[in-house]
């Protein structure tokens, strides 16, 4: 499903280097079955991504968030800049109705029999807002932190969704006149906010909704990045996953492997290396079934990847192949450490010119 076979060819295997380069890409969603580490996988891309794009805004949709354990920080439904960068923000948001912002005084009831008549019309709007929003701050690529399978596949279908739900109301508003008029006179609705509003509320959003729709069938604007872990479950969710995205039309050529145990880290654990000899298994599943893929395979942590110094540390296996443990003292080691201290002063570097590059601005 990769939108340039030579550039998927070029790319070394095992990274998410390929994101990076893609400079076309606007929109990057980032999902998976629950506890498989989106949040943290999609925290790392929006770092990774601020190194090289002006603006990056990582949002989350799911409505457990843990955008802001991730970072420390806390973040609400409007952009606020991540500590530590000039050009990287975060907002978490539940792309559910919410009254404060879809419905006023006598409209609650009209919204209410709207999303009864149009399964999700709810949903949709609150999420044609959030992207109208977001379209008009004009960031360079926006990444999505999104929720467990079935609410992605959800969001995913908002944008058709409000195009079905706007093309059902003028239908009717054509077909019966002054129906929904009397709708909205019999649920005490105020005539701003009654019939007249909720179409001209939907069709301002029409443009943007269209728009988005097409980016999101771009393979060269749009990707989404599977997460899961060398389990059944996830190997299985994984897989319906990528079938549903080719029926919506998405692209998707990345698949981020986590929490894997390594040979050269098991030790004397029985019940690890147990462990591991399963893992592979279905890593050898995931690499049959997904051969045009990117696969990346991070490995298992002893500790939980959050805050913003271990968020950078982590970033690395997303750029180099993950190779375990090498003895101390050994040439290995002190190529692997070479590579890593490159790497760093790479980022540092980049960091240092976009401060020198702010000063002159201003």
């Amino acid at each position: 499903m990769a939108s340039d076979q030579e550039t998927t060819q070029e790319m070394p295997e095992g990274t998410l280097q390929n994101i990076l380069d893609q400079e076309s890409l606007k929109w990057v969603f980032v999902g998976g079955k629950g506890g498989v580490g989106k949040t943290t996988c999609s925290s790392i891309l929006a770092i990774l991504l601020a190194s090289v794009r002006p603006s990056v805004l990582i949002i989350s949709t799911d409505p457990a968030h843990n955008l802001s354990d991730a970072f420390q920080q806390r973040f609400t439904k409007t952009p606020t800049l991540v500590n530590g960068f000039p050009n990287l923000f975060a907002m978490e948001v539940d792309p559910s109705v919410e009254n404060d912002d879809l419905s006023a005084d006598g409209q609650d009831n009209f919204v209410s029999e709207l999303a009864n008549a149009i399964p999700g019309i709810d949903e949709a709007m609150s999420f044609a807002e959030m992207l109208k929003l977001v379209q008009t701050m004009d960031y360079s690529v926006i990444v999505f932190d999104t929720a467990p399978t079935g609410h992605t596949l959800r969001l995913l279908q908002f944008p058709s969704t409000l195009e079905k739900g706007l093309a059902k109301m003028m239908t009717l508003k054509n077909k019966f006149g002054g129906l929904l008029s009397q709708m909205t006179r019999l649920f005490g609705v105020e005539d701003d906010f009654g019939e007249d509003a909720i179409l001209g509320r939907l069709e301002g959003m029409k443009e943007v909704i269209e728009q988005v729709n097409q980016q999101f069938r771009d393979p060269d604007m749009t990707t989404f990045v599977c997460v899961c872990i060398p389990e059944f479950l996830s190997l299985y969710e994984t897989e319906r996953l990528v079938q549903e995205l080719a029926k919506f039309e998405i692209d998707t050529h990345n698949i981020i492997i986590n929490q894997v145990l390594f040979d050269d880290e098991v030790v004397d654990s029985k019940l690890l290396k147990a462990r591991m000899r399963m893992q592979e298994r279905y890593i050898d599943q995931f690499y049959m079934l997904y051969e045009d893929f990117h696969i990346t395979k991070l490995p298992l942590m002893p500790e939980e990847v959050t805050g913003l110094q271990a968020l950078r540390s982590f970033s690395r296996h997303f750029l180099l192949p993950y190779e375990p443990k090498i003895k101390k003292g050994s040439v290995e080691e002190l190529e692997l450490r070479i590579t890593e201290l490159k790497l760093q002063l790479k980022t540092a570097e980049e960091e240092l010119e976009k401060i020198r590059k702010g000063k002159q601005k201003v």
